[in-house]
């Protein structure tokens, strides 16, 4: 099912993260276009996958620099930061963070060093803390702990903060809300978070997240395909326990 959606050029690489911590890189130009109902290509036919590994993130780049980064967040909470230069390999499956045996990547994001960042649980916690309590580390390093997850609940999404924005959160039976991002006080890294949404049984679970501007538009697809766009002003902006 469609899980990533993003505008990118055909000169501009793609980074490909898997669920097992490895990063791929493309040009846009290497994969082929195809009409809005085509079923488009398998992507074991572009990439080096094993078996099990499946596409977790995916961060189009223009330059491989020293001034920018990316930060990576796992199921079980762990946090990494990485030079984008250390990307540059054209080399297949580079190790992007080494994983627990029990763990695996759910998000990565290009940053510029100086940002804030927010993780968001599957139980309805959040947690936002400043990308420089974590220290850059190499491609294969494990990361330090972004937040303290309890026995059942693990990380669905990470996103960066900007002024003036939103948390939006969208649950397991298709409800979402808004919710101001300076309801979210920044935290030391590691803490548990606070909670950000009530959940019953007539919502379900979070299953996804995103940091959004009320000037923008949502497409939320569902696991058989179905995809809805909406405004993102026509959510209710609502606090962070209801």
């Amino acid at each position: 099912f469609v899980e990533h959606l993003f505008i990118t050029s055909t000169h501009s690489d793609i980074v490909f993260f898997t669920n097992k911590g490895r990063g791929f890189r493309l040009k846009g130009y290497e994969i082929p276009e195809a009409s809005r109902q085509a079923r488009g290509i398998a992507i074991v036919n572009l990439l080096q996958l094993d078996t099990n590994e499946k596409i977790q993130a995916t961060i189009p780049v223009t330059t491989f620099d020293d001034d920018h980064y990316l930060i990576m967040s796992t199921k079980k909470g762990i946090v990494k930061k990485t030079l984008l230069s250390e990307f540059s390999s054209q080399r297949p499956g580079l190790i992007a963070i080494k994983l627990d045996e029990d763990d695996e990547l759910v998000g990565v994001r290009h940053t510029s060093g100086s940002e804030e960042i927010i993780l968001v649980t599957r139980n309805g916690m959040a947690i936002r803390f400043h990308e420089e309590d974590v220290r850059p580390m190499g491609r294969a390093a494990r990361g330090v702990k972004g937040i303290t997850l309890d026995d059942d609940d693990f990380v669905v999404g990470m996103d960066t903060v900007t002024d003036d924005a939103q948390l939006l959160v969208v649950t397991e039976l298709g409800y979402g809300k808004r919710t101001s991002l300076s309801e979210y006080r920044p935290q030391i890294r590691g803490g548990k978070g606070l909670k950000t949404l009530h959940i019953t049984e007539k919502n379900g679970p979070v299953v996804g997240m995103k940091v959004v501007r009320e000037d923008a538009e949502l497409m939320i697809i569902s696991v058989e395909g179905i995809m809805i766009r909406i405004r993102v002003d026509e959510i209710s902006l609502l606090g962070r326990t209801t």
